[in-house]
C-alpha cells in the first residue's frame, strides 16, 4: 500500500515569482490606459440585427397511431394483452372480470393488501388490465399495470420490485428479455409444496415500458421450462 503523502508546501520562491507577476500585470493596465486615453472613441456596432428567413411548412408531421405508443397505451390496455391461446380455457380465478383489476383487488395478491393498497396510491396508480387462463394442469396469468408517473418513473421501480422477490427464491434460474433493457424471465426449479397438496412448480416474469408494468406467472404440476416464459414475456412486450 503507498504511503500517504501531505500536499507539497508553496516555497518562498514560489511566492516571489507570485509578486512579481502580480506587479507586472499592474504596470502593464497602467500602460494600457494611457494609450487608450489618446484615442479617438471607437463607435459601438449596431444593435439591430439580420432577420432570419423563418423555414417553410407546418412543421414535422405528427406520429401515426402505430408510431406513437401513447396512443396505444392511454387506449383500451385490455387489447394490448397477448390473447388466450387456442385450446384453453378463461382461467377460473379472474370470474367475472371483464379483463380490469380493481386497485383493492390487486392489494390482494400481496402478503400485506392493505399496506400494499397504500403504496400504491402513493404511486400514482393508475389501473390494471388482467388475462389469464388454463390448459391441463398449467395455469397462466398476464397483467398490465399502468401508473400516472407524475413525480417518478415508478413503472421501472414496480419491475425491479418483482425482480428483487423473485431471485431470492431458491433454486432459481434466469435469463434477460431481449429489447426490454433489464426486464427478467425467472423459472423455479424447486417447487412449492404443502400437505395434501401436488408440488407446483412456477415461473414469473417483469419488464416495463414507459408508464406500464408487464408481470406473467405461470404454474403448473411439471417444471417448467425457459422457453415457455420467455415465449409469452417476449409475445406480450412487442404488443407495448
Amino acid at each position: 500500500m503507498a504511503e500517504a503523502r501531505s500536499p507539497r508546501r508553496r516555497g518562498r520562491t514560489t511566492l516571489l515569482i507570485a509578486a512579481a507577476a502580480v506587479l507586472g500585470v499592474v504596470a502593464g493596465t497602467c500602460a494600457g490606459y494611457l494609450i487608450q486615453a489618446d484615442r479617438d472613441p471607437t463607435p459601438l456596432p449596431s444593435l439591430s440585427q439580420l432577420t432570419l428567413a423563418q423555414a417553410k411548412g407546418d412543421g414535422p408531421e405528427p406520429l401515426s397511431a402505430a408510431q406513437d405508443r401513447r396512443v396505444k397505451t392511454d387506449g383500451d390496455l385490455r387489447k394490448l394483452l397477448v390473447k388466450k391461446p387456442s385450446g384453453s380455457k378463461k382461467a377460473d380465478w379472474l370470474g367475472d372480470e371483464d379483463g380490469w383489476l380493481s386497485l383493492a383487488g390487486y392489494a390482494e395478491l400481496y402478503e400485506d393488501p392493505a399496506g400494499a393498497f397504500g403504496d400504491q396510491l402513493d404511486d400514482n396508480f393508475r389501473r390494471v388490465a388482467v388475462t389469464g387462463w388454463e390448459s391441463g394442469d398449467r395455469q397462466v396469468t398476464i397483467r398490465l399495470i399502468q401508473y400516472r408517473q407524475e413525480e417518478s418513473l415508478v413503472a421501472a421501480d414496480q419491475a425491479s420490485n418483482g425482480e428483487y422477490w423473485a431471485e431470492k427464491e431458491h433454486s432459481t434460474r434466469s435469463w434477460a428479455i431481449p429489447g426490454t433493457g433489464d426486464g427478467k424471465a425467472y423459472v423455479h426449479d424447486k417447487p412449492d409444496t404443502e400437505p395434501g397438496y401436488v408440488p407446483v412448480y412456477g415461473a414469473e416474469a417483469y419488464a416495463w415500458r414507459g408508464d406500464v408494468v408487464m408481470e406473467i406467472r405461470v404454474y403448473d404440476t411439471k417444471p417448467l421450462t425457459k422457453k415457455t416464459i420467455m415465449d409469452l414475456a417476449e409475445r406480450q412486450m412487442e404488443r407495448l
